[in-house]
């Protein structure tokens, strides 16, 4: 072999490493300005929550004689227990917790027979009654208001928690249906057959075939719901006129005077009715997740 082809052939064979090296180098480049991206966005998305942690424990002079991005020099812990105790939070809070919870379990039950019923079992309405509620999700919130309140009148309703509850399972359902339908069709329906082959009802089927099998899919939409419903502020200010009755969103006005507003006692009760909302995210992320992309691949 000839010494020009010799190093023709050195050449060829150290060209591939050569090049999976730069391949190599350049992926570490480009995870590295992804990672510095996406740390940047999380400094963005998480830096008001700790402002507002900060602003909490602020008094009125620092609110407007300092800096709004310096620490509080004296941090006042007592506006939480001035917002808890003095400005009735603590009945807002439990009035939150009951709506959203009743609301959630209410949808989240109503929406899974609907979508089961629509998905698994053959009907000839089954497409319209599908696009009823596809068409409900277009109908503005504040249009309804109006007539919403005129029936609640009439039904004797208003002042009554179980308008606000109602109204939340109405306008949940639509959303609520839609992402579960995108689930339920994945399903296969070999498992439902062999059930009834080994003599399951529908009712059984569903309550212990379906409905586990929907786990991930349902945390999705519990938190959806539960962040809609617990930060809600229309319909409780509209349905509902009796403070024992309203919620934290509502509750924040008390700290609101003609003359004096307590900014600190404010910021301490948006960080109380914040908390439960993470708390319930960082227990269901990886559920979330799953239930996003559990229904994004047929099969």
């Amino acid at each position: 072999m000839s010494k020009v082809a010799v190093e023709t052939r050195k050449t060829t064979l150290s060209a591939p490493a050569s090049y999976k090296s730069s391949k190599t180098l350049g992926n570490r480049i480009g995870y590295g300005i992804l990672y510095a991206v996406l740390g940047i966005i999380a400094v963005v998305q998480v830096y008001p929550l700790i402002w507002l942690a900060m602003f909490s424990l602020k008094t009125n002079q620092e609110v407007f004689g300092m800096s709004p991005f310096a620490l509080p020099q004296d941090p006042q812990w007592g506006n939480y227990a001035k917002a808890w105790t003095t400005g009735h939070i603590d009945v807002y809070f439990f009035n939150s917790v009951l709506y959203t919870v009743s609301a959630v379990v209410l949808t989240v039950i109503l929406a899974s027979f609907v979508t089961f019923a629509i998905t698994r079992m053959e009907w000839k309405l089954s497409g319209l009654v599908l696009g009823l509620f596809m068409a409900g999700y277009m109908i503005p919130l504040h249009s309804t208001l109006i007539p919403l309140f005129n029936f609640f009148k009439t039904a004797n309703m208003i002042d009554n928690p179980m308008s606000v509850i109602l109204s939340y399972v109405a306008f949940n359902l639509p959303i609520t249906i839609m992402i579960l339908s995108g689930f339920y069709k994945t399903i296969p329906r070999e498992i439902e057959e062999a059930a009834v082959v080994d003599g399951c009802s529908v009712h059984r089927i569903f309550f212990q075939i379906t409905l586990p099998m929907t786990v991930p899919v349902l945390s999705t939409t519990v938190i959806i719901n539960m962040i809609y419903n617990w930060n809600e502020f229309v319909f409780v200010n509209t349905f509902l006129s009796s403070d024992k009755w309203k919620t934290i969103t509502v509750g924040v006005n008390n700290f609101v005077g003609q003359y004096l507003t307590d900014w600190g006692a404010i910021g301490a009760t948006l960080m109380i009715s914040i908390i439960p909302v993470l708390i319930a995210y960082f227990i269901l992320s990886d559920r979330i997740v799953e239930g996003i992309a559990a229904g994004s691949v047929k099969g």
